[in-house]
Formats: structure tokens, sequence, C-alpha cells
């Protein structure tokens, strides 16, 4: 037993943490390792990615410094167990070690215990209670006490989370100046390997929220160098989560969405649950970006589970999909949050004052955007950071053009989308170049908007950034304009239709038909825009959609079908909704489509049964690889129509994929 402890203890003195877990998890087999060991001993299964087994000695050391009538060293074990109990979010177990503590320090002489049982009220205080200036105080406190007692770890941490009040509270030349002097302690080695990770993630996150991502970058990096040299694991979650993000923000979505997917892995086997509603929220951004509104949907709702405010991400879901007034609640709720408090992440609220310009101009509503660009201006005006100063010169060009001062606008978005390639953010940039574009066009400069609107396309597609590509591409068609005898196209159209929508009128009254047909209404646009659809018009209970594959066409049909099943088995009603989907060819007039092949789609909607999807011949033979079984072919008179039409029925009902 002798030679298996020393030897993991050697081992765990030069950091080969998977050999010291092993050698000193079998001595402890050997013989019950004593309470300092078994700290040795959480050290290696925490570093070597063994969590658990790290918790389980922790609580076992306690039990023997307990045991051994050691209050200190007692509490100090009971501290760290109650942070990492905060860090996976089971905030009463954290408060009962933490009272343990309190218990055993009462009467102490003291010591680095009570030093860090003041950090972890600075904690709470800004984590929790988001009071700024208490974190303050409790942070100096913590200070004078860590000084005293000659606790490096106690300060460094005290000094991070100090600077990262400081700078939320507005001070942030000061506090960046303690985030630097905490740092610089990891660097040199004097606080132990889980204080520094500490101060190295609040670090990161402080430049972040400060909007200085060239900084946050090197931190980064710096980071993710320090903990390779250490061999340290489950920290390095939260530091790829920052860097997925930096990846997204210089246009590296595949690769940014692959690290914060392994972060949220890293963090969820760490219990550092605190981490990973923030991993998920990146992981929405970039499918948002990318035009999967669904997967960005669930990601979004995957970080409110885990405590991340998903906004402004799931209001923008909500917008791609029509839902503009939805969307623009949820801002400003979420807007109004953050003004009845201190605001920790200066970051989350120049981001949410874009989105909420974005959706006030769809709706009209000029005061509310430009408020919101006013108070960007002043953020950029107070924190001179270049991205805080992009964000507002795009805010001020996007007002001025639909307040129809297009000169000036497209002084402003010139401006904004230089001032966005010298930051590095090459998305940014292309959507200020695609407003560009539209503000040469308003007056006239027809060979400058085709270029602006050019090169925006270049890096949207380049990007994979679905939705602004097909944004750029119908202004460039409307450019062009129809050849005089107007384009042909061939597409998949797609009829919705409410089932005896007057008998449900009469039934259930006008008020109650609203909300219903409001809440039909938001289903099925959520379904069009969740498969690449395109709502051509509305017309009171039923849709027109066109599709550019047919396989999209029949996904959301089935989509809707669900969806309405569901609500049915949840809910006892939804309403009753036939769909039709045909695939031909038609005449562009501008937003609508005419001819025949319109036409005839129509008819085979108006062929469908309640609840059923129907799908003509001709769209049937221009699928892929259709997920779904149809039925036989069944032979259809259409009114208008001379000869017969063949049709088939998709079984949406039947048991398989989706």
């Amino acid at each position: 037993m002798v030679l298996t402890l020393e030897a993991g203890r050697a081992a765990a003195r030069s950091e080969a943490w998977e050999e010291a877990w092993k050698s000193l998890t079998q001595a402890d087999r050997d013989e019950a390792l004593t309470p300092p060991d078994l700290e040795l001993l959480a050290d290696a299964a925490w570093w070597s990615g063994q969590p658990d087994d790290s918790v389980d000695a922790l609580e076992r050391a306690f039990t023997g410094y307990s045991a051994a009538d050691q209050p200190m060293e007692a509490a100090r074990v009971a501290l760290l167990l109650g942070y990492l109990a905060m860090r996976r979010l089971a905030g009463s177990v954290a408060r009962g070690w933490r009272a343990r503590a309190e218990r055993l320090l009462e009467g102490q002489p003291e010591s680095t215990a009570h030093a860090f049982l003041k950090v972890l009220e600075v904690v709470e205080a800004l984590n929790f209670r988001h009071d700024l200036d208490e974190t303050v105080r409790l942070a100096d406190d913590a200070l004078e006490i860590a000084r005293r007692t000659g606790s490096r770890d106690a300060e460094s941490q005290a000094l991070a989370f100090k600077g990262y009040a400081m700078i939320a509270r507005g001070e942030w030349m000061e506090g960046l100046a303690l985030i630097d002097e905490a740092t610089s302690s990891a660097l040199i080695g004097d606080a132990s390997l889980r204080s520094a990770s500490d101060v190295y993630c609040v670090t990161i996150a402080a430049c972040r929220g400060l909007g200085d991502f060239r900084r946050a970058g090197e931190w980064t990096e710096e980071a993710d160098r320090w903990m390779g040299r250490h061999s340290v694991g489950g920290y390095s979650g939260v530091c790829r989560v920052h860097r997925a993000e930096l990846k997204r923000l210089r246009g590296e979505w595949p690769e940014a969405e692959q690290e914060a997917l392994t972060a949220c892995r890293e963090l969820e086997r760490y219990h550092m649950l605190d981490g990973v509603g923030y991993g998920q929220y990146e992981i929405g951004e970039i499918r948002l970006h990318m035009g999967d509104l669904a997967e960005a949907e669930a990601a979004f709702n995957k970080a409110f589970e885990y405590g991340v405010v998903p906004q402004p991400g799931l209001a923008l879901v909500m917008l791609a999909r029509g839902q503009a007034d939805e969307a623009a609640r949820a801002l400003q709720l979420t807007l109004d949050e953050s003004r009845s408090g201190p605001s920790l992440d200066l970051l989350a609220r120049s981001r949410l004052l874009p989105a909420q310009i974005e959706v006030a101009l769809v709706r009209d509503d000029l005061e509310t955007a430009r408020a919101a660009t006013e108070e960007l201006e002043r953020l950029a005006t107070e924190y001179q950071r270049p991205a805080f100063e992009a964000m507002a010169l795009s805010a001020r060009g996007t007002l001025l053009l639909h307040e129809g001062d297009h000169a000036a606008a497209a002084r402003e978005l010139g401006r904004a989308w230089r001032s966005w390639r010298e930051t590095g953010f090459p998305y940014e940039s292309a959507r200020a170049r695609m407003l560009l574009g539209q503000a040469h066009l308003a007056v006239g400069e027809v060979g400058l908007a085709r270029m602006e609107l050019g090169a925006a396309l270049s890096v949207f597609e380049g990007l994979g950034a679905r939705l602004d590509v097909r944004e750029v591409n119908k202004i460039l068609a409307d450019l062009e304009g129809p050849p005089p005898d107007r384009a042909r196209v061939t597409k998949t159209f797609m009829f919705t239709d409410i089932v005896t929508s007057t008998d449900l009128v009469g039934l259930i009254g006008d008020d109650q038909w609203e909300a219903l047909l409001a809440w039909h209404d938001r289903e099925l646009r959520t379904a069009f825009a969740d498969h690449d659809g395109t709502e051509v018009s509305h017309t009171g209970d039923g849709f027109f959609v066109t599709f550019d594959s047919v396989d999209d066409a029949i996904e959301a049909a089935v989509s809707i079908q669900r969806r309405l099943a569901d609500h049915r088995r949840q809910h006892g009603f939804a309403p009753q909704v036939r769909i039709g989907v045909h695939t031909d060819e038609a005449t562009v007039d501008g937003s609508d489509y005419r001819g025949k092949g319109v036409h005839l789609a129509a008819r085979v909607g108006s062929a469908a049964g309640p609840e059923e999807v129907v799908v003509s011949a001709a769209a049937l033979e221009a699928t892929g690889n259709l997920r779904f079984p149809v039925s036989g072919s069944r032979s259809v008179e259409l009114k208008g129509i001379e000869d017969p039409v063949r049709i088939h029925s998709v079984e949406w009902k039947a048991t398989g994929p989706g």
C-alpha cells in the first residue's frame, strides 16, 4: 500500500493526473486514505475526468476531518463541495454545505477557510442576487481576509469577481485592471489549479461581456494553452463555449457548432450545469444563422431549461416565422427585466437592442426603433468598443433607410460594413452591405446596388446563411424584373384549408374563432418556415405556399397535421385541416404566381379530406427520398380541369421516421 500511495502522491505532484488517480484509488482499496490524501485523490480524479469520484473523495475527506476534530479543514472542504453544488445548480445542497462550514468556523481563529467563505458570498451576490454594489463590498472584505491569512487562491478569485462587477457597474477601466491583476496570478502560478481555472473563466467572460472580442480571443487561447500544460479537464468546457462564439462571429459556423456541442457534453459530464445553458444558446445562434429554425428553437429552449434567457435568438426565430408581434413582446419583456436591475453582461443588452430594432421596423414601430438605436449609440460612446460602434452604425443606418433618408443611410451603412469587417465579423458585415445595396437602389444607383448586393450574397453563400441568401436573391430578382413575357418557373405549390370553418365560427363565436385562427396561423407558419416554404397568400382560413423541393413541402404538410393531432390529444380540440401538394410550371407575377399549374394545385387541395395530405402524381414523381408511405393512387375529377387527375394520400399517421 505504501509504495502505491507514494506513487500516487508523486504522480499528483508532477500533474500526471490519470496515473495519480489510478494509484491513489488502488491505495484507497488497500487501506482507507487519510483526509489529506483523499483531497489529493479528489484533485487527481477531477483533473483526469472522473468528477463523481472527486466529489465522493471530498465528502469522505470532510467526514474524516470532522471525526478527527479538525473543524477548519472540514470547513474548507465543505465550502468546496458547496461551490461544486452551486455549479451544478443544486442550490439546496450548496446552502447545506455552506451552513456546515459556517457552523464549523464559529469561534475559530481567522483562516483561509474564512476567506473562501467570503468568496462564496461574493459569488452568490454576483450570480444569484445580481447586486453589484454588494459584490464589490463583499469582495473587498474577502480581499482583506485573504491577505491577512495569506490565501493567494481567495485573493485572486476576489479580485476577479470584483473586477467583473465593476465592469458591469460601468467602471470598466478599473475593472479590467483588477481582472488583469487577478489573471497574472494564474500565469505566475501562485494560485491552485482550481482557482486559476475559475479566474480564467471570469476573465474571458468579462472581456466578452464588454464586447472586447479581440481580448477575449487572446485570453481564450492563453487559457487553452495553460490548461493543456497542466492537463486540466472539465473547466476547458467553459472556454470551449467562448471559443465557439468567437468562431461563429468569425464565420466558422460548422466548427463553431462542433465546439459548442463538445463544450456542452464536457460541462454536463462535470456537472458544471451553469455553463451548459450558454453552450446551448450558442448552438441556437449558429443554427439560426444557418436558417435551421426548428433546431435553433430546440437549442434555445434547452438554454432556457438551464436558466439562460434565450433572447434575442428565440425572438428572431419568431420573426423569421412571421410572428413579429410575439417577437416584440418577448424582447420587450427581456429588456424590461434587465432595466429592473444591473446588467451583468453588456453584450447581452447590445445584442437585444439590434434585434429589437429589426423587429420594430418590421412592425413600423419607429418610436421603439429610435429609442433602441439611441441606447446603442450611448453604449458605443461610453465603452468605446469596436463591436459596439459597429452595432450602433448598423442600427442608425437601418433606421435611416426605413425612415426614407436613403443618402444618410448609405453613409452610415458604408461605415458599418467596413467597421464590422475590421472587427473580423463577416456575417454582420454582409448584413450591413445588403442594406447598403438597398439604400443605393432607393436613390437610383442601380449599378452600385448590384455590386453591394452581389458582395453580400457571396459572403452569405460562403457562410451557409440560407435565409439571407434567399433574401438577397429576392432583391436581385426584383431588381432585374421578369422578361417581357414574364418568367416561367417550376415550383411545388401547397394549399391548406380549415374544413367546415363556417360551422366552427357559428359554434364557438367570433372572439374564440379569432383566437383559434391566430393559433392556427402561427403553427402553420412555423411549419412552413422550418421547411423553407414561402408564403404567397393567406385567405383567412387557408394558405398558399411555394416550395423549391417536393420533399420539403410534404415534410411541412406532415408536420402541420402532426402538430394539430398533438394539440388534439393534449387539449381535446384542434381544427381539421386539408392539404394539397402539386408540382407544376407557373408564371411569376411579382410575389405571386399565375397559371394553370396554380389552379390545378388549388383543386388538388380541395380534393383532400379532413386531416388529409394529398399529393398529385406529378409531385410524387419529383420527390427524392420520401420518408412517408403513400396510399395507392386514385383518380379524381377536379372542377375546371378537363382531364382526371391522379392523387395519392400521404400516410402521415403511420409509424416511422419523423
